[in-house]
């Protein structure tokens, strides 16, 4: 397919989601589109974050990829994040580029590797407030061109503009969240389990777990983490 109309059609499906989920439905379109298996959202992580899954907005990545990678505190050494930090300049990476003598990169390559992620491509982009954002396909594909660089580039700013309406329409109109749900995720983030939230409210974990479902369906994700997150992006909790 001639470029500019591949952009023009992927753009066009982008620009017609009108949620999340099917934002990154598309965008998991695009990743195929140019050879990539999964497709990422990410914040751009702070230096003393050790955690990928508290940095993902949204992703395609398998959930038991995330949990190994977490379990071992991996996103620190990740060799690619320092040279996409200091640049706005779309970097693409292959296993072939990281140097597995060092200790810390080695679990890195291994867990890639069990996963069939042998490259991929990391594009920085900022929100209108200025937070840092990467957009991110992964998978195991040829090295892409300056030419598709630059179309993948073009079609990931109108994603990330799209993405950015649909927030600022949750942000406008989120659905409620009740006082005590509210306070059952404060207390989730500061590290409380259920049953230690419990008996801080005076309340069984069976019905802090319910709260916490609650919340996790109406603000739509999917576990406590990303519940979390969302939760201090959208300013309920500090």
């Amino acid at each position: 397919m001639i470029t500019l109309e591949r952009q023009s059609l992927l753009s066009q499906e982008i620009s017609a989601a009108e949620s999340r989920p099917r934002w990154l439905q598309v965008l998991q379109g695009v990743a195929k589109e140019f050879g990539y298996t999964h497709a990422s959202l990410m914040q751009l992580p702070r230096p003393e974050e050790d955690m990928l899954g508290n940095t993902i907005i949204e992703t395609t990545f398998p959930s038991r990829f995330i949990r190994e990678f977490d379990a071992m505190r991996l996103l620190r050494y990740c060799p690619v994040l320092p040279r996409v930090k200091q640049s706005m300049v779309p970097h693409s990476w292959s296993l072939d580029d990281l140097d597995t003598r060092q200790p810390e990169v080695a679990p890195i390559v291994d867990l890639l590797v069990q996963f069939g992620i042998c490259n991929g491509l990391v594009i920085p982009t900022s929100s209108l407030n200025g937070e840092r954002h990467l957009m991110r396909f992964d998978g195991k594909c040829e090295l892409p061109s300056q030419i598709t660089l630059n179309e993948i580039g073009m079609i990931t700013i109108h994603a990330f503009d799209v993405y950015e309406r649909l927030r600022r329409a949750e942000m406008v109109a989120p659905r409620s969240l009740t006082k005590r749900e509210l306070e059952v995720i404060h207390w989730t983030s500061q590290g409380k389990t259920s049953a230690e939230i419990g008996q801080i409210l005076t309340l069984s974990d069976h019905t802090i777990n319910a709260y916490l479902n609650n919340a996790i369906r109406k603000l739509d994700c999917v576990n406590r983490t990303q519940l979390v997150a969302k939760a201090i992006r959208l300013k309920l909790i500090s």
